[in-house]
């Protein structure tokens, strides 16, 4: 596993420790973490508190521009179609995802839009945090 992912999946343990749906995002520009965040919508009243949103958030302010074409998002779920839409705007052109989901469509719609999308799928710890944490709540 990548060790961006596994700074990713350590961001998701955060989530999940504090009840949050378990998320984690890390973004990478010339090897060096630019920014990392979690899932955080419960705690912050947040419809857009998605880890990868939160990321790109930290980011833009970090290089002080919106722009991140040199950067690279690893990221511990599929991601939305509000956070794909993000990751477009913001011209993150590479993604690594630890899990995808067979229904959402948002990895087809990054790809239409020129984002490379590797599937990182060599944990299988972010799978267990899922299950876990939606059995918790049923």
């Amino acid at each position: 596993m990548h060790k961006y992912m596994e700074i990713a999946i350590k961001e998701a343990r955060k989530a999940y420790k504090k009840g949050e749906v378990p998320v984690g995002a890390v973004i990478v520009c010339n090897d060096k973490i630019l920014a990392k965040a979690h899932n955080n919508r419960k705690k912050s009243n947040l419809t857009i508190g998605h880890a990868e949103m939160l990321a790109i958030n930290i980011a833009n302010r970090k290089k002080k521009t919106w722009i991140l074409d040199d950067c690279e998002l690893y990221v511990t779920l599929e991601p939305c179609m509000m956070c794909a839409g993000a990751i477009v705007e913001s011209r993150i052109k590479k993604i690594y995802c630890n899990l995808t989901k067979t229904n959402d469509c948002s990895i087809k719609w990054l790809k239409e839009n020129n984002v490379q999308v590797i599937k990182d799928e060599t944990s299988s710890e972010n799978t267990l945090l899922l299950q876990s944490f939606f059995q918790k709540k049923r």
